[in-house]
């Protein structure tokens, strides 16, 4: 239980920081215009937010179109500094801003207002940027160690959207420096995102558990009726959104769960849940992962036994783009899939299939190939 009915805290080395934390990339916004903050009704989340302990806060460069590290530098200005962590990260999902660390690394002090960060990550590690992250001729490793030798960063770390591979290549090369990364986590994504083997992969490295996405960008916040229905009966008096973060208590390895909450009711909802642990047993960790099953069952079955690979004239990868496909239908579209294609070279992109179907006559799962390459294509443009 949380001590003064305050959100519970975890230990992270010598610190404590609250299980629950503020997230900045969906803060409330002005006649719908997301690089217009509401800056008056932040202040109000964040002034309540500390009210209720919640002191880890993490915002980024492209953020509500780069306004979110100066309206959060505001509204935490008006707190002491030391009751407060605040996270900030470098912007390599953009590989333009790769030769400019120092620079933007600068700015952000300046528009967070702050002398410090005391988290800071390589943003968004993935197939687009892995090789650029890794390049020395870059400095960006450098550059952050030294800043952490001079306390301008008080503890570094990454952020990944990328696979299990791209991780590991990060983790090996940068591993040992690395006190803590940031994935995206939930009930869905534990196989349909590979977030089981990412936690196994982290747990090797002894690296704690930031988590992003706890709800799926809110498709975890309300279910189809039969799921809700059969938590409600396992659990009465837990809300839907806090299975998903039920969920994320029963991992040991999750130190903070960011929530990007656009209005105080998200707040309120989440602060509340976080004010108690309270674990899944192993039945109820069952049941969740056959609610998240059940959400999935519309994805293609493909068991990446690769025949169709062989057999394909374009020599397209075709397990890895059905995957890719998997993911941009079940999210709606997003960022992921398109990032992912980035690394990929134009010719193996979806719409290279000549629609031949040699693929189709091998595959074990009956899987209709070329129609899911013409949607797929269709789709991402």
């Amino acid at each position: 239980m949380a001590k003064n009915n305050l959100v519970i805290k975890k230990k992270f080395q010598d610190i404590e920081l609250s299980a629950l934390g503020m997230g900045a990339m969906r803060l409330p916004v002005v006649d719908g215009d997301d690089s217009k903050i509401d800056e008056e009704k932040t202040a109000q989340m964040v002034d309540y937010a500390m009210e209720q302990g919640i002191n880890y806060y993490d915002t980024a460069w492209g953020y509500h179109g780069g306004n979110s590290e100066i309206a959060m530098g505001k509204a935490l200005g008006c707190h002491p500094r030391d009751t407060f962590y605040l996270a900030d990260k470098f912007p390599g999902y953009d590989l333009a801003n790769m030769p400019h660390v120092e620079e933007i690394f600068e700015k952000q002090l300046e528009k967070c207002g702050v002398e410090y960060f005391d988290f800071y990550l390589f943003h968004n590690v993935c197939e687009m940027n892995i090789d650029a992250y890794l390049d020395e001729k870059y400095r960006i490793f450098e550059y952050l160690m030294k800043q952490k030798e001079n306390g301008r960063i008080r503890h570094l770390g990454f952020s990944a959207h990328g696979d299990y591979n791209v991780m590991k290549r990060f983790l090996d090369a940068y591993g040992d420096h690395m006190e803590f990364c940031q994935i995206q986590l939930n009930y869905v994504d534990w196989t349909f995102q590979e977030a089981k083997g990412k936690v196994d992969l982290l747990k090797e490295y002894q690296i704690p558990i930031w988590v992003m996405e706890p709800v799926r960008g809110g498709k975890l916040a309300k279910l189809p009726e039969d799921a809700e229905k059969k938590l409600k009966e396992i659990r009465p008096e837990e809300t839907i959104p806090a299975w998903a973060f039920r969920f994320l208590q029963t991992i040991p390895e999750v130190v903070v769960t960011l929530s990007g909450m656009s209005n105080f009711e998200q707040l309120k909802d989440n602060i509340q849940t976080f004010k108690e642990e309270k674990p899944l047993s192993k039945q109820e960790w069952e049941e969740l992962l056959a609610v998240a099953d059940g959400m999935l069952s519309r994805r293609l079955p493909c068991t990446a036994c690769r025949y169709c690979v062989s057999h394909c004239p374009q020599e397209l990868d075709i397990p890895r783009l059905v995957e890719l496909y998997n993911e941009h239908r079940f999210t709606g579209g997003g960022f992921i899939a398109p990032m992912a294609l980035m690394a990929v070279p134009k010719e193996k992109h979806p719409d290279a299939c000549i629609g031949c179907r040699s693929c189709e006559a091998v595959c074990p799962q009956q899987i209709k190939i070329s129609e899911m390459m013409t949607d797929f294509a269709a789709n991402l443009q």
